[in-house]
């Protein structure tokens, strides 16, 4: 079996995934400043904290409209579980979630914050005249005291790769002081999806460029070019004409199950086919987090109108995979019922919609987080139906738990792609 290893050593500096477009985002750009702040926890958590006191990283999230809408819609759909109820509300940021419980009639919110913006937070809260009602309090979720139990708890934790700067593991030590029995924790479940891609464009401005630059060849340039683009993760927004195959679920997250240990290290084996002939180069991940409030894994072919499981292959199924065609042609639930033969899944407590559903998939509106995506140096010729296989392993560095190991193995027919990276 031939066997390439396409990584260079990495380097212990900090870095953040490369993105196509530079813009203010949470991993780059990263804003320099000398201010002090308390010490709050490990180094790496005094650096997280410090990072999210930047004013442009809020500003970036509440302009996203597909999250900051889609958890409105969350809390207003479970309306009549909030409105007289406690609310913890981890990590509010800019408080917007807070003030959303509040205005869905609870009781009380606790807004906790471990970073520098929590007094803003408390003038946001003053000035809208909600100080009866949200507490802002300031320090880390697992160091701070809530004189009460909580009905529910609501936080944005997600980061790329659903599980990069590992918040979840600040929602599940709330969890388990303060939820009451039968709580409610929004979002309730959340999916993490692979999938192979061509992205030549990528590849001829990153590699190609240096053949030709302004009349003169530097294509000797291209090996290090390889290198510094293709090292590290990009995040980066690409379409359904990128995907090669129907999408491998990484993992399911059951908010109100899972524990701090299941988050050192997620592991799954993938055995994909090609949908086309295309030049493979890499991967992207993506996924979704709904809002049922139930304590049961969701994974489902279908979801609603905003989920990335119209293009992921049911368990059983009566009709053939759809080729590459139908595929392209999916633009509604209902279309995507047709194709799979398969009903809505029946709606609960009372509403006549299924729970919102926020999606990062290729297929839906853009938001903050993208895709992520791991390139291979050098792309890999697949043909239509070509099986593609191997395993991935995703851990929490050893020496930050913030960072993302990666490590990824392809198996090609008689070809063997290893992939080793950190999400910074």
């Amino acid at each position: 079996m031939q066997q390439q290893d396409p990584n260079a050593a990495s380097s212990s500096e900090p870095r953040g995934p490369r993105r196509k477009r530079q813009r203010t985002s949470r991993r780059r750009g990263r804003p320099v400043t000398t201010q002090r702040y308390p010490p709050l926890g490990p180094d790496e958590d005094r650096g997280y904290f410090q990072f999210y006191s930047h004013l442009g990283v809020h500003e970036e999230m509440l302009k996203d409209q597909v999250r900051t809408s889609t958890y409105r819609k969350a809390i207003m759909y479970h309306q009549a579980s909030i409105e007289g109820k406690v609310v913890l509300d981890v990590g509010c940021g800019t408080g917007i979630l807070a003030i959303f419980c509040a205005q869905a009639g609870a009781r009380k919110v606790y807004a906790v914050e471990a970073c520098e913006f929590a007094g803003l937070v408390n003038s946001v809260v003053e000035e809208n005249q909600l100080s009866d009602i949200i507490d802002v309090l300031h320090g880390r979720v697992e160091e701070v005291e809530i004189p009460e139990q909580v009905d529910v708890i609501v936080s944005e934790w997600m980061g790329y790769m659903l599980v990069f700067e590992s918040m979840l593991a600040s929602v599940i030590a709330a969890r388990d002081r303060w939820l009451k029995q039968d709580g409610l924790i929004l979002p309730s479940s959340a999916l993490l999806y692979m999938a192979p891609i061509t992205n030549p464009e990528r590849y001829s401005e990153t590699v190609d460029f240096w053949r030709d630059v302004h009349g003169i060849d530097m294509s000797v340039i291209r090996p290090y070019a390889k290198q510094c683009a293709f090292q590290d993760p990009w995040v980066e927004t690409i379409t359904p004409a990128n995907i090669l195959a129907w999408p491998h679920l990484v993992t399911c997250i059951n908010c109100h199950t899972i524990t701090i240990p299941e988050l050192d290290s997620f592991q799954t084996s993938f055995n994909m086919r090609s949908v086309r002939k295309a030049p493979l180069h890499g991967f992207a991940f993506w996924f979704d987090v709904d809002f049922t409030g139930k304590n049961e894994p969701t994974y489902s072919p279908i979801r609603s109108t905003q989920a990335t499981s119209i293009l992921v292959t049911p368990p059983e199924r009566t009709q053939p995979p759809p080729n590459w065609e139908q595929v392209k042609e999916i633009v509604s639930t209902e279309a995507a019922l047709e194709l799979l033969d398969l009903p809505l899944p029946p709606s609960g407590g009372g509403h006549n919609i299924p729970p919102p559903v926020l999606s990062t998939a290729p297929n839906e509106p853009p938001t903050h987080w993208e895709q992520t995506m791991l390139y291979f140096y050098d792309p890999v010729e697949v043909e239509n139906n070509q099986p593609i296989e191997g395993t991935l392993t995703l851990s929490q560095n050893p020496t930050n738990k913030r960072f993302l190991d990666i490590r990824l193995e392809l198996i090609l027919g008689g070809l063997i792609l290893k992939k080793e990276t950190t999400l910074r």
